[in-house]
């Protein structure tokens, strides 16, 4: 299969389910002699540019330059959980570690409005399963994605980020350029299956959530409106036999409206990481045994802050020791991945 014709082909449908498939099937796989035939225009969108405005030379050009590879979906390297869906994209532009996509994987999604609360519940939940051993996908979007990404970048393990446009930087929100570059420096991956030089849309997005969950053995819903597009993920999983985990929240949030649902509906609750280790069976030793405290300071602080975030001063008074020696041991604490440093000198437990 002659790739740079396949990608000039997909700029023309700007990845529309099911063309690709359909164009491959006409043509026998031969998709140089689809894009020299006529006959090509009646599986093209109306609004498709011209083939003579393409050329399939200088646009492979392109992906060369920005190093990015495409994979079909009848290579060896495709993620056979993705070639099981009902609706597998033919083709993913790869950026990164394309190796990473045969990892176990498991979605986090949510919110780009989030509150203190959904911040927390990433970091708490989302740390252990990436040290666990967990490949978190998510779509790097700001908000509960990139936090997603973050945490996993945090625990030095590869992530993978699924965008709805092609794999530029102006696919890529401004706040999260830079942890791009950290996913591809951690080993992670970034893909997409749209063409260079395409923009998300309010239609690509949705579209582009169903390869999130169908990479990935279960989604967990952090934060979410009634009409989130996280719920649209979520729906994504259900419909391809995955499992949906929400993280429950106050009935007098509207960003917990769409996780409380998803529970109501049946979803699985999870209010720590635990759930979803023992559902998959995933051994979390590990991170069990790097919360132990290793001082009596140690072991007063955790007691000190408990399931609340605290202020330095305040916990400074609760532990009736001197100002450096409980700022030292905050630091030594925050260092090895015990406590969440919340900014504004307050700090909350793991």
């Amino acid at each position: 299969m002659d790739l740079k014709y396949l990608n000039a082909v997909n700029i023309l449908i700007s990845a529309k389910i099911g063309a690709l498939q359909r164009i491959a099937d006409a043509f026998h796989g031969n998709f140089e002699r689809a894009w020299h035939s006529a006959s090509l225009k009646r599986f093209l969108p109306a609004d498709a540019p011209r083939s003579s405005q393409i050329n399939p030379e200088k646009e492979w050009d392109k992906l060369t330059k920005e190093q990015v590879e495409i994979i079909t979906i009848l290579d060896q390297s495709y993620p056979k959980p993705l070639k099981q869906i009902a609706d597998p994209p033919f083709l993913l532009y790869v950026k990164g570690n394309k190796k990473v996509l045969k990892n176990n994987c498991f979605a986090v999604v949510g919110t780009r409005n989030l509150t203190e609360y959904g911040r927390r519940a990433v970091s708490l939940i989302v740390e252990p399963l990436a040290q666990a051993g967990l490949t978190i996908v998510s779509g790097l979007a700001i908000g509960i994605d990139g936090l997603a990404h973050q945490a996993a970048v945090k625990m030095n393990s590869p992530t993978v980020a699924v965008l709805g446009g092609g794999l530029q930087d102006s696919s890529i929100v401004m706040q999260n350029r830079k942890l791009a570059k950290e996913i591809l420096q951690k080993n992670g991956v970034i893909i997409t299956e749209y063409p260079l030089n395409t923009n998300g849309t309010k239609f690509s997005f949705p579209q582009r959530n169903r390869i999130i969950s169908g990479l990935s053995k279960g989604v967990l819903v952090v934060e979410a409106d009634e009409k989130s597009g996280s719920l649209i993920t979520a729906r994504c999983a259900l419909d391809q036999n995955r499992d949906v985990f929400a993280v429950p929240g106050s009935v007098f949030s509207s960003k917990s409206k769409g996780p409380n649902q998803l529970i109501a509906s049946g979803a699985k609750v999870v209010t720590d990481s635990s759930a979803i280790l023992t559902e998959y069976n995933i051994d979390s030793t590990v991170r069990q045994l790097s919360l132990i405290p290793t001082n009596e300071l140690e072991k007063n602080i955790f007691k000190i802050i408990g399931r609340d975030s605290l202020g330095l001063d305040e916990i400074i008074r609760a532990s009736r020791k001197s100002a450096p020696e409980v700022i030292s041991c905050l630091m030594n604490m925050e260092l090895e991945n015990k406590i969440n440093n919340l900014g504004n000198n307050k700090f909350s437990n793991k």
